[in-house]
């Protein structure tokens, strides 16, 4: 099931049948793999029920963390049926639960990750949201210090964050805030292309990124809107690359998130201020599950989520924690 969770089932049966002499083929292989990806989530499902139904949390070391960060993010899956506009992508929805040594007992106050746990899944959102609770139970949550939720600053992670974990520090990655200035200058210049970084799109963005950086919101806030005042609304129906319709977009992002980038703070924390562990995660999700010749049924892109969780979060003894026992033992 390692060979399943890693890579594409023709593989899989390809090194089974090196190493066993056997004749598999990849749908054989594909068909086990769903079994007992399935066999995972169920076991997944009734911790959860446990846990809402029952107050029944799942075991969890006792050791406290000092800060905890339960990173989100989406990835892509090309799906067999087609949606409302014709495409065939999915979103699947993935969570880090990462511990760290931060502040005063980090090198150079930077902050030292130490064990990360991951969770994807097809479900919804308002689903997703209860399984992030149930994995950061598993991770002992109640037993740390800090808790921070850190996201690109999309509404439905707000949503979980709100609903799952009201009291955790939420911050906004700091490289995606910064990309969004970056975009809002080039927009402003987008006659003059250079690679030079006294380009004035370059020089506007440095001077917003410093702004940010330093915590002059304010300031940061006011350049912006005199940018805003300059071009005028944008039009109805407006283009993406619009000038005016970025520099708004940019502009009620910050608005909208602004108790969320206090980054002088976390620095001096000794917080992470960067999505770069759940973004890492959700690529390890799509080198499985997302590719040009890869359509999936959604429950069994869900089974090989699972099964690829189980992996990453405990690669030992895989087979042996997922395969159903018999029937005569499971009785």
């Amino acid at each position: 099931m390692i060979e399943a969770a890693t890579g594409a089932f023709d593989t899989a049966a390809a090194k089974l049948n090196h190493d066993w002499g056997t004749t598999l083929d990849g749908k054989q292989v594909q068909r086990w793999s769903e079994r007992i990806g399935a066999h995972a989530v169920e076991r997944r499902e009734r911790a959860l029920q446990a846990m809402e139904e029952d107050n029944i949390l799942p075991p969890a070391k006792a050791n406290e963390h000092e800060v905890l960060v339960i990173g989100m993010d989406g990835g892509r899956v090309q799906t067999r049926l087609k949606n409302q506009d014709g495409t065939r992508w999915r979103e699947d929805k993935a969570v880090t639960v990462t511990s760290y040594i931060c502040g005063k007992n980090a090198s150079d106050n930077q902050p030292q990750k130490l064990v990360s746990s991951h969770l994807a899944t097809m479900e919804p959102v308002g689903k997703f949201g209860r399984l992030v609770r149930l994995e950061a139970e598993r991770r002992g949550i109640r037993n740390a210090r800090q808790v921070i939720v850190i996201g690109d600053g999309a509404a439905w992670i707000d949503g979980v964050a709100e609903r799952h974990f009201p009291a955790a520090v939420r911050i906004v990655d700091w490289y995606h805030a910064v990309e969004y200035l970056h975009a809002a200058a080039r927009a402003l210049h987008p006659q003059i292309e250079s690679a030079s970084k006294q380009s004035p799109a370059k020089v506007l963005a440095a001077e917003w990124e410093t702004m940010l950086w330093e915590g002059r919101f304010d300031e940061l806030m006011s350049g912006l809107g005199q940018q805003a005042a300059r071009l005028g609304p944008p039009p109805e129906n407006a283009a993406a690359n619009d000038a005016r319709e970025v520099v708004r977009k940019t502009t009620g992002y910050f608005q909208s998130h602004r108790q969320e980038m206090d980054y002088p703070r976390y620095r001096r924390e000794g917080w992470p201020i960067g999505s770069g562990v759940v973004e890492s995660g959700v690529k390890l999700y799509n080198k499985r599950v997302k590719g040009t010749e890869q359509f999936w049924n959604e429950w069994g892109a869900e089974a090989i989520l699972q099964l690829r969780s189980e992996w990453l979060n405990d690669p030992t003894d895989l087979h042996h924690r997922l395969w159903p026992p018999p029937r005569s033992q499971a009785a």
